[in-house]
Order: structure tokens, then C-alpha cells, then sequence
């Protein structure tokens, strides 16, 4: 609060002060003529207004600089309504009650609102979980009767679990924290139980998998990690290449971390789009060509990875092929 601003808000009371001396020195002159009591007549009001307007004014900019200063150490800026400090002039006060009832009010709505989505996550986990018994089901009927019109569907059924289990993860990606475990973990189980989940679509392709020093230990959430590293191969294998198709996987071991490195000999990222490649529904010119492209895939690596505090990060050349690092912490876990 400057005190230009705050002498123009009181603008109309220094005119109406001043209007009223010069009213009452007119007033004065044809009755007195001691120019000593004029200068007293005129100075003492205005001594009198300014002493309590500056005593006002620097009470209130304390009061809104402390309040702007708290605003500013706070990361979620709505919680500033339960931390007002206390003054002792009305308008503070007031000011206090209306915001404590607007916050009161706006809780209330997002409360509203968060039951909504959580009712509403809970039904669509609901239904993924009673659509995989009908799935499951149509996959036995398919064993049992093997034939190259079946084989097609079963492909077709494993793409269906692959984008239901992609809504699952996504249903849940705004609440990792209430289902990780973290715990130590040795890469290479997790890059076997991904092959392993993914062999059907990888034997399907023809992709040739070479695996190698993988037997670093890191801390992390199997079960969402087998997940993030599906979506990256299921990429590689969506845009490899006709012949010679091949994922590497091997690991690093670092100083303060662990890098697994995904590479693979595809039709790589055209130089201006690697930037975007974790943007929401971004597909690229790659995603355009390939019509079964969501854009949904990296975006929730990414996302996933942030909330497990694991580095992601993606190079590629086109025609060359796509690396992508996924870098996990020595220590943050370990203390935690």
C-alpha cells in the first residue's frame, strides 16, 4: 500500500477539510484581525485530521503487507483465509469474517465436486474390473478354439486389456500415493514380468529383445513401474520399423542414481515434436499415420513418474530410433 493510493481513497475528506477552513478564515476576516489566530485556526484542524489519518494508514499497510507476505510463503494460497493476522480496526475485521465465510463456502463446493469425481472413479474402476470377466471369458472360447479368424480376435482382446488397463491407471494417477508400496526392488524382475506381460504383442511384431545389466537394485512400486515400462515398449513396438525390429533394455548405475535406458532401432521422433511427446493427447505426426494413436500413453509415464519421483526423459532421431531413461533415485526413498 502506497501513500499516494491511500491519499487519493481520501481524497474527498482532505477537500472537504480544507474547504471547510477556508470558510472559516472568510468568515474570520471582517471579525478578527490577529493574523496569529487565523494561521492557529487554520493549522490545528489540519493537525488534528492528519496525526489519526497517518496512524490509520500505517496500521492498515501493516496489516495487508503481513497478510501479502503470507500469502507469498504459502504453496496453496487459499489457506491464507485461516492465518489473517489480528488488528483492531473494524474494516479488518469485517474483512476477515467475509473472507472466512467465502472460504467456508468455496470448501464446501469443492468438497461437492471431489465427491463427484470420487464417485465417479470409483464406477469407471468398477467397470473395468467387471469388463475383464467377459474379456477373460472371450480369451478361453478363443483357446479353445484355435484358428486364424480366432487368433485376430485374441490380438484384438489383448489390445482391449491393454486400453483398459491404460483407463485404470489413468482413473487412478491423481492417487498414487494411496496404492504404491515402495520397497526394494532388482530391475531385471521388472523388465521380465514386462516381457512376460508383453510377449503376445512382441512375438506378434517380431521384435527381437536383448536385455543386459539389469541386475541393479532400486527402490520403487513394482506393480505401477511394470506399467510406465509396458507403455514405453508398447510405443516402441507401435512405431518400429518393417524389418529388423529391435528393444534393447540395460541399466546404468550412476552416482546418486539408477538409469534404465529403453532403446529401440524404430522410425524415431520427428526433432520439433520431442518437446511435446508427454503433452496430453499430443500424437504428432507419427500418432497421425498411426490412426490407433490416443496420446494418452507417455503422458501418463510421465505423470506416473512424477508421483514416484522418477526421472523420465526421451531423445530420438528420426528414422534412427527413440531412447527413453528412466532414472531412479539412490537415496530419497531410502530416507524416507
Amino acid at each position: 500500500m502506497k501513500i499516494k493510493d491511500y491519499l487519493k481513497d481520501k481524497l474527498l475528506y482532505v477537500i472537504l477539510l480544507i474547504a471547510g477552513i477556508l470558510s472559516v478564515e472568510i468568515l474570520l476576516i471582517p471579525i478578527i484581525n490577529y493574523v496569529y489566530i487565523k494561521i492557529y485556526v487554520a493549522i490545528v484542524p489540519l493537525i488534528l485530521f492528519f496525526i489519526p489519518f497517518f496512524i490509520e494508514y500505517y496500521k492498515k499497510k501493516e496489516y495487508y503487507s503481513e497478510i501479502k507476505a503470507r500469502v507469498n510463503e504459502l504453496e496453496e494460497k487459499y489457506l491464507v483465509t485461516e492465518l489473517l493476522p489480528k488488528a483492531d480496526f473494524m474494516e479488518a475485521k469485517l474483512n476477515k469474517d467475509l473472507v472466512l465465510d467465502i472460504g467456508k463456502s468455496m470448501l464446501e463446493n469443492v468438497n461437492k465436486y471431489k465427491y463427484l469425481q470420487e464417485d465417479y472413479k470409483e464406477y469407471i474402476e468398477l467397470w473395468i474390473h467387471e469388463i475383464k470377466i467377459p474379456i477373460a471369458t472371450s480369451k478361453m472360447i478363443v483357446e479353445n478354439n484355435k484358428s486364424e479368424v480366432t487368433k485376430s480376435i485374441d490380438e484384438e482382446l489383448d489390445k482391449i486389456e491393454n486400453y483398459i488397463e491404460q483407463a485404470l491407471y489413468y482413473a487412478r494417477s491423481n492417487t498414487v500415493e494411496k496404492d504404491y508400496i515402495i520397497k526394494k526392488n532388482i530391475l531385471k524382475d521388472i523388465v521380465n514380468s514386462t516381457i512376460l506381460k508383453n510377449k503376445t504383442i512382441l512375438i506378434q511384431n517380431n521384435i527381437k529383445i536383448e536385455t543386459e545389466d539389469l541386475e541393479e537394485e532400486v527402490y520403487t512400486d513394482s506393480k505401477w513401474c511394470i506399467f510406465i515400462l509396458s507403455q514405453i515398449i508398447q510405443n516402441s513396438i507401435k512405431y518400429s520399423k518393417e524389418q529388423n525390429k529391435e528393444i534393447k533394455l540395460y541399466a546404468e548405475n550412476k552416482k546418486e542414481n539408477i538409469i534404465l535406458y529403453i532403446k529401440d532401432n524404430g522410425i524415431g521422433i520427428d526433432k520439433a515434436e520431442i518437446g511435446r511427446v508427454f503433452e496430453k493427447g499430443f500424437t504428432g505426426t507419427n500418432g497421425r499415420q498411426e490412426k490407433k494413436s490416443t496420446g494418452i500413453g507417455l503422458y501418463l509415464c510421465k505423470k506416473l513418474c512424477d508421483k514416484l519421483c522418477i526421472g523420465l526423459e526421451i531423445a530420438s532421431e528420426k528414422n534412427i530410433g527413440t531412447e527413453v531413461k528412466l532414472v531412479f533415485p539412490k537415496n530419497s526413498f531410502i530416507n524416507m
